[in-house]
């Protein structure tokens, strides 16, 4: 992607960043839990879970989508859907973007996420089964589509430029950001709305995650269930929320005044083609993402000053993903901060990617890396996975890293601008 003859290729700039998270409503609230290690893990409430195996998850609580929509909107869309318009208009906010009421043919959006709808389409299919054709309205078969979030996101931007829908499991939202980045430096677009979202707390997602014994079962202790990293870890957290930021072209951030955040200066996308569900025992994929990520980015493996990890809290993924980082990184790992926020937040599926990206850009602002709470006997003592408490680290290049299930494999490089 680096070598293709043509012109120069368009830098690319974050200038607005949008939250809604187990732990946070928005960006500031959910940075302030994540640096004072607070977990949004607690037993479930949306759905009466006491029948499963698995009674707990990163529920998003508090949020009211009335704040951002009118009823009219909300009612017709599922939670995921909402999560992504309102993370996307706190986002445009934060850009201080001013989009013409009319149209913005240079303005892209795309979302990200790997269950979609679920919740609404569990519900049509209840009310199918109980009311046949009158329990099915009319406004289904564009709501339960997994392109519904962007679909609503252009419709409140009037964006008209490319849109849609990436599914890439748990790299989804990492996915969307890194293809709105090619499509920017190609000069396609000028400015591109994008990230990820999924509300993944619904029986059929939490039952089906059980079954397959990847979530963990500390009912009786939920805030210590996520504990990636953690050799007594015993599974994932399924988890909802949201994730956008508005990306655009140097130039045209430049032009118009505004405050940019960060650069995104690298991406890298592989597959494992390996297993449905499970990593490449040697990681091959996610290293080679990694460092094609970097040399994306034009950066040596010394100069990454922080990792946000994948870190799910699986037996698999976070030893593979230790040992991956070992290879990419050599004898520089034993340096580098490395921490995963997915044991605050818990699994957010789609949305956790560009959550991600969005808490290594406020470590670069900050100066000071989240923890991986419940990280009590590491699984590699070597590495510094910022055990339970942030570190004060000046960051200036950063790493995040995506990997799901089928194997995609996801990787962005962020600078400091």
């Amino acid at each position: 992607m680096t070598s293709q003859a043509g012109p120069p290729r368009k830098r690319v700039v974050i200038t607005g960043q949008g939250a809604v998270t187990p732990i946070g409503l928005n960006v500031d609230d959910f940075w302030e839990s994540l640096t004072q290690g607070r977990s949004g893990v607690d037993r479930i409430t949306q759905f009466d879970a006491g029948d499963l195996p698995v009674q707990i998850a990163g529920e998003v609580r508090g949020f009211d989508p009335s704040d951002y929509m009118p009823r009219t909107v909300s009612r017709r869309i599922d939670r995921f859907a909402q999560f992504a318009v309102a993370a996307a208009l706190q986002a445009v906010e934060n850009s201080k973007l001013v989009l013409h009421s009319s149209d913005n043919p240079r303005v892209g959006v795309l979302v990200g996420s790997g269950y979609g709808p679920t919740n609404l389409i569990q519900n049509c299919a209840l009310q199918f089964r109980e009311k046949g054709i009158r329990g099915i309205a009319p406004w289904v078969s564009a709501a339960s589509a997994i392109d519904s979030a962007a679909g609503e996101v252009a419709l409140r931007l009037r964006a008209t430029g490319p849109s849609g829908a990436v599914s890439t499991a748990c790299a989804s939202g990492t996915t969307a950001i890194g293809q709105a980045m090619r499509m920017i430096q190609q000069g396609q677009v000028d400015v591109f709305v994008a990230g990820g979202s999924d509300d993944s707390v619904t029986p059929v997602d939490v039952a089906s995650g059980a079954s397959t014994r990847a979530l963990s079962r500390r009912n009786d202790d939920p805030q210590r269930a996520s504990r990636p990293f953690d050799r007594a870890r015993d599974g994932f957290v399924m988890a909802g929320g949201a994730g956008i930021v508005v990306l655009e072209s140097l130039d045209h951030a430049v032009a118009r005044g505004a405050q940019i955040l960060a650069e995104v200066a690298g991406y890298g996308e592989t597959s494992d083609a390996h297993h449905p569900t499970a990593p490449h025992p040697e990681g091959l994929g996610a290293q080679r993402a990694m460092r094609m990520a970097l040399q994306d980015a034009g950066v040596a493996p010394h100069e990454i000053d922080y990792i946000n990890a994948h870190g799910t809290s699986t037996q698999l993924n976070d030893r593979t993903e230790s040992a991956a980082i070992r290879q990419v990184f050599g004898e520089q790992a034993l340096r580098i901060p490395i921490s995963s926020t997915k044991s605050m937040t818990g699994h957010m599926i789609g949305a956790a990617g560009s959550v991600e990206l969005i808490a290594t850009v406020k470590a670069i602002h900050q100066g000071l890396v989240p923890p991986t709470i419940n990280c009590e006997d590491p699984e590699d003592a070597e590495l510094n996975y910022v055990p339970n408490a942030a570190q004060q680290h000046q960051v200036s290049i950063a790493m995040s890293n995506s990997f799901g299930f089928a194997g995609h494999n996801a990787v962005l490089v962020v600078r400091a601008f």
